[in-house]
Order: structure tokens, then sequence, then C-alpha cells
């Protein structure tokens, strides 16, 4: 018996060191990748600030109206990494190839769709209370991203494809050099430099776009030239659009969309209701979501990783050992939140202050961040699971309870514990992230359970005699 339980206890030990270096390797580049491109962002915000008030007011209005559209639009193309995943799997690696040529072309209509999108998105801006000066700025940027809509599509598209195959390093690389580049490109546009005249926070539209460019042909020349690439010949033949895998890549990639959108309308609506509470309040709100988003970084990297090895081993139909590093997936991400939990509460008044130094804001802000700590758990949580699921193409269902949790739950909690609380006692700000920590832990608690019926249902369906 008690050898059988060491031999049990080895074998177990030895599963789990094999997930989680699988995980570790797909993983870390792509957290590598998602702080290069929070990296670019900062950079924008920090020029613009530098130029003056009214071009950073232009370019944070000009982000807050493309970013719902943005991944609405670019969320359908995250569904090339389960369906690569599964083909890579299956060692099919000539359909990888026809399958991503053929979605290319929808990558090139979505990108052309968000174009026109962004050049008119500045009719939304006579809705608010917008000075004349930051509306022409955040038209003047919306315009100057939309020139790069199409290649940021198309780049989507070949960083999910690539992402799909386990080769996440390479896109680190580009990721890590645009972000270099954005820096002098900042500098150019918006303060002017080599005969180009200053432009403001116009100028950082201009370089995302530049530089989004340049990213697509270097990704572009990295996977005609690197070995691994090879056996998909993606360069080496043309399809034309297919309407079955334009189907799938819409079926699988709109709920994606769609679910990206509504976690966003979640963290939009919470600043809109805090909106009447006044201008510490929100800035305090603002320091406290924003401070969440950059640690939650770590369990969104490895959640996007479940779902490139869950669809690898999906693909080559190794379906218990995909139920198992589902379940390893959701148990790093857990880890992940945890240490995030920890490092939030044990330094809240560090982390504010790197923010702001009105004190008014700090003290709001830090009890702010108890909210945000708890809130890394639940969201931890289910990041592993969605992202399990998309390995095994399971969307809809998982964008259904999203809608139910954050549009039915979290925002209109949220919204009677800020205004009128428990016994009529109001919560104030703390109030919305109760409402948000109550519809994360709702959606878990049905993402989990979700997980575990797919992965019993695919495991039944090549094996009947399992339970």
């Amino acid at each position: 018996m008690i050898k059988y339980r060491e031999i049990s206890g080895l074998i177990f030990l030895k599963n789990l060191i094999k997930e989680l270096k699988q995980l570790l390797k797909i993983g870390i580049p792509i957290y590598g990748s998602q702080i290069s491109y929070m990296g670019m962002g900062v950079t924008d915000t920090i020029v613009a600030g530098q130029a003056s008030a009214l071009d950073l007011s232009g370019l944070a209005i000009g982000n807050a109206l493309s970013m719902p559209f943005y991944f609405l639009l670019g969320g359908c193309l995250f569904a090339v990494t389960p369906i690569v995943a599964q083909l890579f799997g299956a060692k099919k690696y000539e359909e990888i190839g026809q399958k991503v040529r053929e979605i290319l072309w929808v990558s090139l209509v979505l990108g052309f769709i968000g174009f026109i999108l962004y050049r008119n998105l500045s009719i939304f801006i006579p809705f608010f209370d917008i000075e004349e000066n930051i509306a022409q700025i955040s038209d003047g940027y919306l315009k100057a991203m939309s020139f790069g809509f199409i290649a940021n599509m198309l780049f989507t598209c070949l960083r999910c494809y690539s992402e799909g195959m386990g080769l996440t390093l390479p896109v680190f690389w580009v990721a890590f050099i645009g972000m270099l580049l954005n820096i002098p490109l900042d500098i150019i546009f918006v303060y002017g430099y080599f005969g180009i005249p200053p432009m403001g926070g116009v100028g950082c539209g201009i370089a995302t776009s530049i530089n989004i460019v340049i990213g697509l042909f270097v990704l572009i020349l990295v996977i005609m030239k690197k070995k691994e690439y090879g056996p998909t010949q993606l360069f080496s033949k043309f399809s034309g659009p297919n309407s079955d895998t334009t189907k799938e890549a819409l079926k699988l990639g709109m709920p994606i969309g769609f679910g990206v959108f509504v976690e966003l309308s979640m963290f939009s609506g919470a600043a809109l209701i805090l909106g009447s509470l006044g201008a510490t309040v929100i800035s305090a709100h603002t320091v406290a979501i924003n401070i969440a988003s950059v640690f939650f970084i770590l369990p969104l990297s490895f959640g996007l990783a479940a779902a490139t090895r869950i669809g690898n081993l999906v693909g080559e139909k190794d379906l218990i050992q995909a139920k198992y590093a589902s379940y390893v997936s959701v148990l790093i991400c857990l880890a992940g939140a945890i240490a995030n939990t920890i490092i939030i509460l044990g330094f809240r008044e560090a982390l504010v202050s790197l923010y702001t130094s009105d004190l008014a804001v700090i003290a709001i802000a830090i009890n702010l961040l108890l909210f945000a700590a708890i809130f890394q758990i639940p969201d931890g949580m289910q990041m592993g699971a969605l992202g399990s699921l998309r390995g095994y193409k399971d969307t809809f269902a998982p964008m259904l309870m999203l809608i139910l949790t954050y549009w039915f739950i979290a925002l209109p909690g949220g919204y009677f514990l800020t205004y009128h609380g428990i016994s009529s006692n109001s919560l104030g700000p703390a109030g919305i992230w109760i409402g948000m920590i109550t519809g994360l832990t709702a959606f878990a608690c049905l993402i989990i359970p979700r997980l575990n019926y797919i992965a019993n249902k695919f495991i039944a369906r090549t094996s009947p005699e399992l339970p």
C-alpha cells in the first residue's frame, strides 16, 4: 500500500510538473507581450501628458471611445488561437496555413470596418460634456489611429496563429521591440522633430499606427524566416476567402469579442455610476482599477496560454490530459491571483503613491485597494477556466454567463449598494466594487462547472465507457 501510494504520488507530481512547464513555456512570453502592450499605452500617456493637459485628456477620451470597439472587432480574431492549436495538436500543419490564409481575409474586412468606425467615432463626443479643444484632439487621434487598424487586425490574426502553435516567444520580441520603438516615435510626432510639426496628442495616434505597420511586417518576416513555421506553408500558397472558414472563425470569435466588450462595459459602467460622486472619488476609483488591471496581466497571460495548451491536447485527442491541464491552468491562475492579493494588500500605500500625490484621492484609493485585492481571486480563477474553454472551442455559453453576471448582477448590484446600500446606508464607491466582486464570483461559480462539464463531454465522445 505504501509503495502504491508513493508511486501514485510520484506520477501525480511528474504530471503536475509537466503541465506547469508547458504552461510556463507558453505563458511567460505572453506575459511579456502583455506588459509590452501596456508599456506602449504608458508611453503615450506620459508623452501626451508632458505636452499638455488638453492633449492627455484628448488621448483619454479617444481611448475610452475606441477600446470597446477595438476588442469587439479584434476579439473575433482570438478564435484563431484555438483553431490553430487543435490543428497543431493533430499535426495538420498545411491545413493550419490554409485556415489562417482564409481568416486573413476576415481580418481585412474587420480592419476596414474598424477603419471606417474610427474615422467616425467622434460623432459620439457631443453626447458627453467635453470641451471643444479636447474633442478636436480626440477626433484627430482617432483618425490617426484609423490608418493602423487594418494592419492591427492582420497582426492580431498572425499573433494568434503563432501563439496557437505555442510559438509565443517570437511574438514577445516583436511586441517588446514595438514598445521600445514607440518611445522615439511618440516624441517625434508629439513634440515635432526632423521637420515634422508638433502634433500633441494626435501624434500618439500617428506613432501607434506607424508602429503597428512596422510590427506587422516584422512578424511576417519572422514567420517567413523561422523554420518552426515552415510546415504550415503559410505564405507559400494563395487561398481566397472561404465561407466555411469564415463561419467557423466568426462562430467562435464573435462570442469572444462580445464577451470582452461586456467585461469592458462593466468597468466603464462602474466609472459612470460613480460619476456623480465627484472628481476625487472618480480619480481614486481610476487609480484602484488601474492597479487591479496591471496585476491581472499575470492570470490573463496564463489563461491565454491555457487556450493553446488545451487546444493542442484536444487536437492530439489526449482528452484525459486536456482535462488535467485545464485544472492546472485554473490552479496556476489562482496561485498568481493569491500572490497578487498579498502584494496589493502589503503595498497599498506605495502603489497608490505612484499615481497621485493628492491626499484625499490617496485615502479613498487605499481603501478601494482592499476590494481590488479581493477582486483578484475570482478574476484569476475565471480567467484560467475561460482560457481553457477557448481551447475546447467553447465560447458561446461563457459569453452568456458574462452577460448574466456582469450586466445583471455586478452593475445593478453595484449601483444599488453605492447609492442605497444596506438598511438605507449607502456604501459609496465601495458599493460598486462589492458589486463587481459579486459578479466576478458568480461568473467563476458558473464557468468552472462549465469547464468540468465540457472536459467530461469531450472524454465521453471518444470513451463512452468512462464516467
